[in-house]
């Protein structure tokens, strides 16, 4: 991993990489096998319904309302949402490896719901242009009582944000980030 990652520095110029193989972050010590899908990934930035943790990645805008709806549940006291939306400048631009994305935030969604008890949880995450005070990241859960349903929407989003290999562009450039976990 390590001489990939040296010979192919100069496609990115200034930007910090990691690698994923076959969807899976990789470290430099990692070896490559024939046939295995490499991926440079620069430092991510920061989106699943019903309990089953499928996954949203999407170049469409997002619904607070439709994701808040698809996990409501008879048990669930308590339903929390989340929206992080496009602050202070005209636009965002996010980019997503969407494969390993979606991969990635149904396994942080399906961890949650274990984690937490919770009836149900989605997340979505925008892709493209997202002008100003649009959402690029939704999350929604549900749960028996409010404590958990607030613990899983936090754990979802702090780690989508962590994980997920998407990254956004400023109007200015690309967004510092840190290379996942």
């Amino acid at each position: 991993m390590r001489d990939a990652l040296e010979s192919l520095s100069g496609l990115a110029e200034g930007i910090p990489l990691v690698m994923a193989v076959n969807r899976e972050y990789a470290s430099e010590d990692d070896v490559l096998d024939a046939g295995d899908e490499l991926a440079l990934i620069p430092p991510v930035s920061g989106g699943a319904p019903r309990a089953t943790g499928s996954v949203r990645v999407t170049p469409e805008p997002l619904s607070l309302d439709a994701l808040a709806a698809s996990v409501r549940d008879p048990r669930a006291g308590a339903v929390v949402t989340f929206s992080g939306v496009t602050r202070e400048v005209e636009r965002l631009d996010y980019e997503a490896y969407a494969e390993m994305a979606e991969q990635r935030i149904g396994e942080i969604v399906s961890e949650a719901i274990e984690r937490h008890g919770l009836c149900a949880a989605a997340a979505e995450h925008r892709v493209g242009e997202v002008p100003l005070s649009e959402p690029s990241v939704i999350v929604a859960v549900s749960a028996p009582h409010r404590g958990e349903a607030f613990a899983g929407a936090r754990e979802i989003i702090d780690r989508v944000k962590a994980e997920a290999p998407i990254w956004k562009r400023e109007p200015d450039g690309w967004v510092e980030g840190v290379p996942p976990a």
